[in-house]
Formats: C-alpha cells, structure tokens, sequence
C-alpha cells in the first residue's frame, strides 16, 4: 500500500511538473512567425520549459478565455478584446508591445496597380469579418478612402459591393488572395510579407490607414504566473522588439 501511495506521488508531482513547465500564450494569427521565435528564445533562456501557442483571431481567442481556456498569457490586436476580458476579470494590466498598418494584397500577376483598381465592377475582394480587429480597421480605412475623394465616386460602396467573403482572420484573407480565390484582401503588413513569393503588395496611404495597436497581459487565472511575466518582459524587452521589428511590426511608441 505504502509503495503504491509512492508511485501516485512521483506521479502527480511529475506530472504537476510537466504542467507547471508549459506556458499557454494566446496571440492574434498576425503574430505567428514573430511569437514562434519569441517563443523558441524564452525556451533557450528557460531550460526546461515549453511554450504552447494557440493563434487565430482574436476575438476566437477572446471567447476560448472566458469559456474557461487555460491560458497564461494573451495577446491581442487590438484593445477591444483585451478591455472585454479585463472588464469581465480575466486580465488585469496589459502594454502594448507593437503596431501595424494595413495594406492590400493581391496576386503577384494581377493586373490591378492601384488601389482605386479595387473598386472595379468584377473585382473580386475578400476582407476580414467585423469583430475581427483587422476588419475593423480595415472599415475605418475603407471610411477614410471614400471622405478622401480621390478613388472615385462612391469608393466605399463599390468596394464591399465587390467583396465575396468575409473571414474570421487575418490569415484566412491572405490564404484566399495567395490560393487565387480572391483579386484582393485587406490584410497587414506584416502578413503580406510572409508571401511576398505568392503576392504583390499595395500601400495605402498614411493619411487614410488606420494604426492597429496590440496590448499583452497575464491572465489572472495564470497556472505559471511568474513564468508568464517572463514571458511578457521577453516580448517588450529588446530580444523581443527585434524580432517584432524584423517582421515589419512598427515600436508601441
């Protein structure tokens, strides 16, 4: 009996190891290349620990959290879904930690060269859906496009008249310009230079694009809270802005 009892203990306490060692970090689909590398270097300076990754838009990210996800760290591209989770407890102190601009991608053979191009009678354009922070932006800078005046009349209209579908990231609006199921998607930077192979990039204007901020926090219900804090100063720290940077992200300031 009394070995028996032994066993259970290496048991749980290997296994309570296990959990403690692995760090759940949720982030916007827009971070995966930088928070994989992010992440590889906090494993290098944490021998031992393991960090699990879960991205997708962050409002998918938002729900999975307060449907009782264990999460440890969650970060956001925009400030929407980080204030609901701290009004609703899950987060209490969150810092921005980079920024981004929108651009549109298309086919590197289209023949669309300009971004009044898009309003086209045919043009077939994929945005993000309404509570993805990308397509809320890309709703401000669709605005600020039509108030401009200089893509033709009724720029905005013709646009969302040409827009065949409506994602739930912005990943899946990238995927369906580089699989050629789109002419066009309103997309970041960042994401539009991780295929530049599969596609060509359209800059939209800084007087008319709109500036997506992204906060990070521990979650209260942290399993590993001091691991997550390690996590968070990594990300703001130098070693992490570098990577951020070199994916194109602009500073949070």
């Amino acid at each position: 009996m009394i070995r028996k009892l032994q066993i259970f203990l290496l048991c749980f306490n290997l296994f309570g190891f296990a959990q403690a060692g692995t760090l759940k970090v949720f982030a916007a689909a827009s971070l995966k290349e930088s928070f994989e590398s992010i992440a590889d270097q906090y494993k290098k300076n944490n021998p031992g620990e393991e960090v699990e990754l879960n991205f997708a838009g962050s409002q998918v990210l938002k729900r999975q959290i307060q449907e009782g996800a264990p999460v440890d760290v969650f970060a956001s591209a925009d400030h929407v879904n980080m204030d609901e989770l701290k009004k609703s407890g899950f987060a209490v102190d969150d810092q921005v930690f980079a920024r981004n601009l929108l651009a549109v991608a298309v086919p590197k053979d289209s023949k669309i060269t300009s971004l009044g191009g898009l309003a086209r009678p045919g043009v077939k354009i994929v945005l993000a859906d309404g509570n993805v922070p990308v397509g809320r932006y890309t709703a401000l800078v669709l605005g600020r496009m039509g108030k401009a005046g200089v893509y033709g009349d009724d720029f905005q209209k013709r646009v969302q008249d040409n827009t065949v579908s409506r994602e739930t990231s912005v990943r899946n609006v990238l995927m369906k310009v580089v699989l050629g199921e789109a002419d066009a998607g309103f997309v970041y930077v960042t994401d539009a230079a991780t295929a530049l192979d599969k596609v060509r990039v359209l800059n939209i204007p800084e007087d008319v694009n709109a500036v997506a901020s992204y906060p990070i926090a521990v979650l209260k219900k942290s399993a590993s809270p001091d691991n997550a804090r390690k996590f968070v100063v990594l990300v703001l720290g130098e070693r992490g802005q570098a990577v951020l940077r070199g994916s194109g992200f602009l500073p949070p300031k």
